[in-house]
């Protein structure tokens, strides 16, 4: 399986969206500063995830969500509703 996946880091209270073909793992390096992106918010949280059978899908709907009307997707049908008061502006910069 693969997967798009969003995480939250209450530490910088942003979001970040990607793709894996491991999610178990992929959170593991996200937490342990493997990853040059996310290193500075840790421990992130994973808030939403989607399985795809094809690696070409996790990508198409991981690139979605970064678009603009994805982004208005993923704040008003993915992300938790206690997480709602993160600011779209400020994601943007993590994405």
């Amino acid at each position: 399986m693969h997967y798009a996946y969003i995480l939250f880091s209450k530490k910088i209270n942003k979001l970040y969206t990607g793709s894996t073909g491991n999610l178990n793992e992929r959170l593991s390096e996200h937490n342990h500063g493997q990853n040059r992106s996310t290193k500075f918010g840790a421990p992130w949280i994973l808030v939403f995830y989607a399985a795809f059978q094809f690696k070409s899908k996790a990508i198409k709907f991981e690139q979605y969500l970064k678009t603009g009307s994805g982004k208005a997707f993923k704040y008003k049908r993915l992300v938790p509703e206690s997480l709602k008061l993160a600011d779209p502006k400020r994601e943007r910069r993590a994405a």
